[in-house]
């Protein structure tokens, strides 16, 4: 909302008032006519509407930077410093696959892409779908792994998270290519990973997700890496 606007606003809204306080100058008459109630809780509405716009404008602008302060520490932890001189939060890619579209942050060492990044959501979670991050070398081997957010149980499932446990850090390294499709299971299941005592469903969970994460780059690398 521009600053003219705000003040076509303040002035419409004080003219409407005065034009109110002129035409019931005496409150005892007023109270005595059925749309008393009606001015009233007009007036209160606008209010209520002016204060909530301008509270929206005074905290837009510090939200939306805490929230690129969260997807940049995000990047770093998937994509190391040393793959890139470029910032990746400017550097994004949107790839349509199956109608869904993912917003792909690129890697850059002097112009070359070296890497890429992107979120997705891991389904078959105890608790719903788990958002994931990943970062993929040129070559389709995993960077690294991070839990954006998830509803899995504590003391559980949360040991995806990377404050919980080493457990995300399996993935780094891994490809399609140097890893069997058949191996890309928990160790009950006859797999590579380990799952946790008590919670096998949403390592399972997470395990299909960068499966299905590295599939998605593999179908899209030249676009990519274009």
């Amino acid at each position: 909302m521009s600053s003219i606007n705000i003040a076509s606003l303040r002035g419409f809204a004080a003219n409407r008032w005065e034009k109110l306080l002129q035409q019931f100058d005496d409150l005892d008459a007023l109270r005595q006519r059925l749309d008393y109630q009606t001015y009233i809780l007009a007036a209160a509405g606008l209010a209520s509407s002016l204060l909530l716009g301008f509270a929206d404008l005074a905290t837009r602008g510090s939200i939306e930077a805490r929230r690129e302060e969260d997807m940049q520490t995000m990047l770093e932890q998937v994509v190391p410093s040393s793959l890139h001189d470029n910032v990746l939060l400017r550097d994004v890619k949107t790839i349509i696959d199956d109608k869904a579209t993912t917003l792909v942050y690129v890697a850059r060492m002097q112009g070359k892409v070296t890497a890429v990044a992107f979120q997705f959501a891991a389904s078959g979670g105890y608790s719903g779908p788990i958002l994931l991050m990943m970062g993929v070398d040129t070559d389709g081997a995993v960077l690294g792994v991070r839990v954006v957010t998830h509803a899995e149980t504590p003391g559980l499932g949360d040991k995806i998270e990377r404050s919980k446990s080493d457990w995300i850090l399996s993935f780094d390294g891994r490809s399609l290519g140097n890893t069997n499709t058949e191996r890309w299971k928990v160790k009950k299941d006859g797999g590579d990973f380990d799952q946790f005592a008590g919670a096998t469903i949403t390592p399972r969970a997470v395990v299909r997700g960068v499966k299905a994460g590295l599939t998605f780059f593999l179908r899209h690398k030249a676009e990519l890496l274009e």
